[in-house]
């Protein structure tokens, strides 16, 4: 029998379990009632980066970009809406490289916009460029099929 899913809420970072007889849509932080999943990434600092690896059972999809790059600008629309056709399946973070140095030095960031697909704190696949919704929620699917 399934305990559940560990989900961190994006509003205040507490771990929840979400049972696996209840619908992930409708969840609420056991912490700060708010809802678990929003259909919106959400934008983390390096702490809150780890925290959510380590501690989500579902994958990430983690965009890495920063405010002065032309193409992360035109992408975030992009990846807003992939967050309403991926989630609660999948959490979208959205990392920001000047603000989160270290963590883009470690995970080898050479380009933005990145997305970064990940489960289980691995890295399942990595591409760079911007892409519009439709590419970006295929794209992950393929790689969630792969792995």
């Amino acid at each position: 029998m399934s305990t559940g899913q560990q989900i961190v809420c994006g509003h205040c970072g507490k771990i929840n379990r979400l049972p696996a007889d209840r619908s992930p849509d409708a969840a609420r932080c056991g912490s700060c009632h708010q809802p678990i999943f929003t259909g919106h990434p959400i934008e983390v600092d390096e702490a809150g980066f780890e925290r959510h690896v380590a501690h989500n059972d579902i994958p990430l999809l983690v965009d890495v970009w920063a405010p002065w790059c032309g193409p992360c600008r035109s992408m975030a629309p992009m990846f807003e809406r992939a967050a309403e056709a991926l989630e609660p399946t999948v959490r979208l973070l959205k990392l920001n490289a000047d603000t989160a140095p270290t963590i883009s030095s470690r995970l080898g960031i050479s380009g933005i916009p990145t997305l970064l697909l990940m489960q289980g704190g691995r890295e399942l696949s990595r591409i760079s460029g911007a892409m519009d919704a439709q590419k970006i929620v295929a794209w992950t699917k393929a790689g969630l099929a792969r792995s």
